[in-house]
């Protein structure tokens, strides 16, 4: 396997779906509680991003396996279209969901309890994403567990982990936290609705039956653009209630990128010349998100 077929197995130019979440939780952390655990954030980032890999390899294997479309399996599932051995792909994916739990288990000794609750539901939802008699990426939850799982989730370990043991499971900070985390969680469930409206024709193909598929196109592309809306609101009210410094209002800047990206999706569904776009949108926006935020910290 060479190294970009590993690449492309482990989707690696996704990984921004979970980096960002991890930084925008780093930057609020020492933002809010002032107060950072470097030692907690490394191990938890490597379990992180080790069980991102074994979803993603995951979510491979088990569309290969469930492809009704023998074109898609052999053509263009990367399993099947680099021909790869399949016991290495399980031994790989194996290998890092055992690493990632077993750091996962480390966290929990000098953490405590609440992190295997939150690992846990992490875990049920990355395995029951494309495993099970019924993958939650075949029906119309998908978006919802990615965004929340992956945009709130992983912010909400991350904070817990810096500031352990004076977290409070108040619902004042979940829902300030929950604010923080809004915009990635809905730019994370974009990414899988312009995924899912690319990829209609052939998930309906495969017997997956996606929010699109209820939805339909054109309620789905209003959905798209209701949730970038939505995200630019919770970063103003970030600042406006003092999560946030004032320099995260120049994530604003990127409205204009954003409406772009968005007409050119909203105008064609095409997997290899739009799904880009909500790729795009994420990355930029997080990225900036986090970068203003941590401008702010340092000025």
């Amino acid at each position: 396997m060479t190294l970009a077929v590993f690449l492309e197995l482990v989707e690696m130019k996704a990984k921004t779906a979970s980096v960002l979440p991890f930084l925008i939780g780093l930057c609020y952390s020492y933002y809010f509680y002032h107060h950072l655990n470097l030692v907690y954030l490394l191990l938890f980032f490597i379990s992180m991003l080790l069980f991102n890999m074994f979803v993603d390899i995951w979510d491979n294997y088990n569309d290969y396996h469930r492809a009704l479309d023998q074109d898609y399996q052999r053509q263009t599932n990367i399993i099947g279209r680099e021909n790869l051995s399949i016991k290495r792909v399980q031994s790989l994916m194996y290998s890092f969901l055992v690493i990632s739990f077993l750091i996962g288990l480390v966290l929990a000794y000098f953490v405590g309890f609440p992190i295997l609750i939150m690992g846990g539901f992490c875990y049920a939802v990355g395995l029951l994403y494309s495993g099970g008699p019924r993958p939650l990426s075949s029906l119309p939850l998908g978006e919802f567990f990615s965004g929340f799982t992956m945009g709130f989730m992983i912010s909400l370990i991350c904070v817990y982990l810096n500031v352990y043991p004076h977290f409070t499971w108040s619902l004042t900070s979940l829902a300030s936290l929950a604010l923080i985390a809004l915009p990635n969680t809905l730019w994370i469930a974009n990414l899988m609705l312009a995924n899912n409206l690319c990829d209609k024709a052939e998930d309906e193909a495969n017997r997956r039956y996606t929010l699109v598929h209820y939805l339909g196109i054109p309620w789905s592309l209003r959905l798209f653009i209701a949730n970038n809306c939505l995200a630019f609101v919770a970063i103003f009210f970030q600042y406006y209630f003092g999560l946030a410094p004032i320099s995260v209002l120049l994530t604003f800047l990127l409205v204009p990128f954003v409406i772009k990206q968005t007409s050119q999706l909203y105008h064609k569904q095409v997997k290899s010349q739009t799904f880009i776009c909500a790729v795009k949108i994420l990355a930029f926006g997080s990225s900036i998100h986090c970068l203003t935020y941590f401008l702010g910290i340092i000025f």
